[in-house]
């Protein structure tokens, strides 16, 4: 199996370190690549704006035009391409090899329980008791920054404010709840007054549409305008330079796309992961045959390392599957306890999941 080498310099956690390093002059590890901070001005604040779900591909679209016009490049972001391992890269700066955070459905051997890390719930729903504020490494992103000096701010919706997923990104970090795009704008502009921040502005709606409606609905189009208008005003109106970018991009699925693994045989066996690169724990006879009923090869424990480049978390091993199924490319894997009822589905590694924008207003 090939390994996920994004190029150094061109992946989202390289982003993140480049912004510390221009704040703090120190970071994790290097950043962007000189052809691409060159495209960055220096500036005492910053703003990212992650659009939760908006790949590089998607900006063709004819309501994504301000944010088009201002990508100046396209980054990777890390495997598997899902939220809750970019957010982590974001919170920490570091890849998530080093971070810890692996996939949307962990398994965790000290609950011994897969857990999906967006909830902190497993897949049949049950909450879990996990000290999640301290599950990322110490000291994180917005630690580092406070102790140079620089305040960090995000702003988030509302209703994340004391969830354990709110707890475990950012901790140390100011939270600004909203609850409507033009909150967050307006939120991002007032607060980039001052300078010696560092603020991030986080817009799920691109996500939500294209995973419940698709790319081809008019929620989606509706989604892609309202985060445009938003780049747009952001980039006018804030007093500090705007960085854009996402967490992965999407795809959409028929239900004739979705293979249902539904084989009593199969509940011998643990799934975790994502539903476009699907994670296994048990027998490898009955994970050969999960992989041909999905049409692929398992990628095996000796194999997929090179999946997780770089420093390793000290309990990376014991969270790594078996085997990883990788979905074929018009396929998303649905054991019982992921979502089959969604179109629009990411985890994996065709590059309209891995490519995300640079975007510099």
């Amino acid at each position: 199996m090939a390994a996920h080498t994004a190029d150094h310099g061109h992946r989202l956690g390289d982003l993140v370190r480049e912004l510390e390093l221009r704040l703090t002059g120190s970071s994790v590890g290097p950043g962007l690549a000189p052809e691409l901070a060159a495209s960055v001005p220096a500036a005492p604040t910053y703003v990212l704006a992650v659009f939760d779900g908006l790949g590089h591909h998607q900006l063709d679209h004819p309501s994504a035009r301000s944010l088009a016009g201002s990508t100046v490049a396209r980054l990777a972001a890390p495997f598997p391409t899902t939220t809750t391992v970019s957010m982590a890269t974001v919170a920490t700066g570091m890849e998530p090899a080093e971070h810890g955070m692996i996939s949307h459905y962990m398994w965790l051997a000290e609950l011994d329980a897969v857990v999906n890390v967006l909830k902190w719930v497993t897949p049949a729903g049950v909450h879990t008791n996990h000290d999640t504020e301290g599950f990322l490494p110490a000291p994180n992103l917005w630690e580092r920054l406070k102790a140079a000096g620089i305040e960090p701010i995000t702003i988030q919706p509302g209703a994340f404010a004391g969830t354990p997923l709110t707890s475990l990104l950012y901790r140390g970090c100011r939270f600004e709840g909203v609850y409507s795009v033009e909150e967050a704008v307006a939120a991002t502009v007032d607060l980039s007054r001052p300078s010696g921040r560092f603020i991030f502005t986080y817009f799920p709606q691109v996500d939500f549409a294209a995973h419940v409606w698709g790319q081809r609905s008019l929620e989606y189009e509706e989604a892609l305008r309202a985060v445009d208008t938003a780049w747009s005003l952001m980039t006018a109106r804030a007093q500090a330079v705007v960085v854009g970018t996402a967490d992965h991009g999407h795809l959409d699925y028929r239900f004739e796309d979705k293979v249902l693994l539904r084989d009593p045989a199969y509940e011998e066996l643990t799934f975790f992961g994502d539903p476009r690169s699907l994670f296994v724990r048990g027998e490898a006879d009955l994970i050969e045959a999960v992989a041909k009923e999905a049409a692929t090869e398992p990628i095996w424990a000796d194999d997929h390392a090179g999946l997780w480049p770089g420093r390793r978390h000290a309990r990376l091993g014991e969270r790594l599957p078996e085997a990883i199924l990788m979905a074929p490319p018009n396929r998303v894997l649905l054991p019982r306890g992921f979502d089959k009822r969604l179109t629009g589905y990411h985890g994996g590694l065709a590059p309209e999941e891995v490519g995300i924008p640079l975007l510099v207003g």
